[in-house]
């Protein structure tokens, strides 16, 4: 199929997302998981090594700074669902004000990120890449604060993988998600709104939520 960037959002819209088998793979299908992988904004689990990972890392955080080049590296890998026509779409929400990267810097190098789309108050996470030790974890700290600080109600992580459960991900019957959809629709939230987001104000409002060992 052919998606338009406006029938793409009316996917999302209504809980299902587009895939390809492969980059190379020029068709895409429609993809409505029977369980669905979300992240209560309330609860990222922030380890004590993480804290200190994101204290001392030296890395920069920005957002919508290089998004087609977040893009480029979460495809940068032998098996990517993210192929051609939906990189272009993804660059066109972007231009729209509806999909955001936010990156990791070491220095001039781009070394993480994680991008998504944004509908209402819902943030639809799409994916993440790291080249260096903990930057996709240090992405996500600083993503699920700036969901928190700027109204966000819904972050769809799509599946649930070791990973993301590891840092307080879940999963909840497509049921449950879509009425937590629906909700998160009806509210507004604004992604890319002028935060203050220290190292330090991130762990401290984390850390109010959830501590681990």
């Amino acid at each position: 199929m052919s998606l338009t960037p406006e029938l793409l959002l009316h996917g999302y819209s209504i809980g299902i997302f587009p895939m390809a088998e492969h980059r190379d793979d020029p068709e895409l299908f429609w993809v409505d998981p029977k369980f669905r992988g979300i992240f209560p904004l309330d609860g990222f689990h922030i380890s004590r090594s993480l804290a200190r990972r994101i204290r001392n890392c030296g890395f920069e955080i920005s957002i919508n700074r290089d998004f087609s080049g977040v893009v480029d590296g979460c495809a940068d890998r032998s098996d990517t669902w993210i192929n051609a026509e939906l990189h272009a779409l993804y660059r066109q929400l972007h231009q729209s004000g509806h999909a955001h990267s936010l990156e990791v810097w070491d220095g001039a190098a781009l070394v993480g990120g994680v991008y998504g789309v944004t509908l209402g108050a819902a943030f639809f996470g799409e994916s993440m890449f790291s080249r260096r030790t903990d930057a996709s974890k240090i992405a996500l700290a600083y993503l699920v604060d700036r969901l928190r600080q700027t109204g966000f109600h819904l972050f769809d992580t799509q599946f649930l993988t070791a990973h993301l459960a590891s840092l307080g991900a879940i999963e909840i019957p497509r049921g449950a998600y879509k009425k937590e959809l629906e909700e998160a629709l009806n509210q507004s939230a604004d992604f890319a709104a002028p935060i203050t987001q220290s190292a330090e104000g991130v762990i401290q409002r984390m850390t109010q939520t959830s501590y681990r060992a």
